[in-house]
């Protein structure tokens, strides 16, 4: 103990695996809601706001750890709750429109893990290559027509749910790797207190040596 730092290093949050994806998820809300909520409800406000709750507070708790490991605490609850909120928000717009929610070993949830995306240009990639490989069948009639039909992707297909379902997705592993987080630090503070404890080893240290 002899070594340890008042402050030690802190703010790291943009390397948090649970930050990276807390933003995705972010900038995915803010894009889907503008595009699929109505911007005048309440919805669409509580949706973006508790997107931006769960990446915000992962940044603060982080930034707030050299100081406070109780406030981190606080704070990275505060995210998890957040996020609770958003997945809820999603689950009630599939439900309320009869479309479907995935389960997590479906085949398109499965493909979209296995890429890992990191960006909403990514997840673009993923929508666009679904639909593709699910198009509704054209009729018999339609090929003795002059003029070709379009065919339209499968509706269980469609983008809103394909991206609410991979929203889902990422807010279920952001969950995961916070609940993680939450027990960590739990356990940190448990066995090595807070602030207040770290300056009094420090400074007993201090007048030791």
């Amino acid at each position: 103990m002899s070594n340890e730092q008042l402050i030690p290093k802190h703010g790291g949050y943009r390397s948090l695996k649970s930050f990276q994806i807390g933003q995705l998820i972010y900038d995915l809300t803010v894009r889907f809601c503008d595009k699929y909520i109505d911007k005048r409800s309440r919805t669409h406000d509580q949706m973006v706001q508790a997107a931006r709750s769960g990446v915000q507070n992962i940044a603060e708790g982080s930034h707030a750890s050299g100081t406070s490991k109780k406030t981190e605490l606080k704070l990275t609850s505060v995210a998890r709750a957040s996020l609770e909120e958003l997945r809820l928000d999603y689950e009630d717009y599939l439900r309320q429109r009869n479309l479907p929610e995935w389960p997590p070993d479906h085949p398109a949830l499965r493909r979209f893990k296995a890429l890992r995306c990191s960006s909403i240009i990514e997840l673009r990639k993923w929508i666009a290559e679904e639909q593709k490989c699910h198009k509704e069948p054209q009729n018999s009639t339609e090929s003795t027509l002059t003029v070709p039909v379009p065919v339209s992707p499968c509706p269980s297909f469609s983008t809103p749910v394909l991206v609410a379902n991979a929203a889902l997705s990422l807010i279920n592993l952001c969950c995961y790797l916070l609940d993680r987080q939450i027990e960590a630090l739990a356990k940190s503070f448990e066995t090595e207190g807070g602030f207040t404890e770290r300056l009094y080893r420090v400074r007993s240290a201090h007048r030791r040596k």
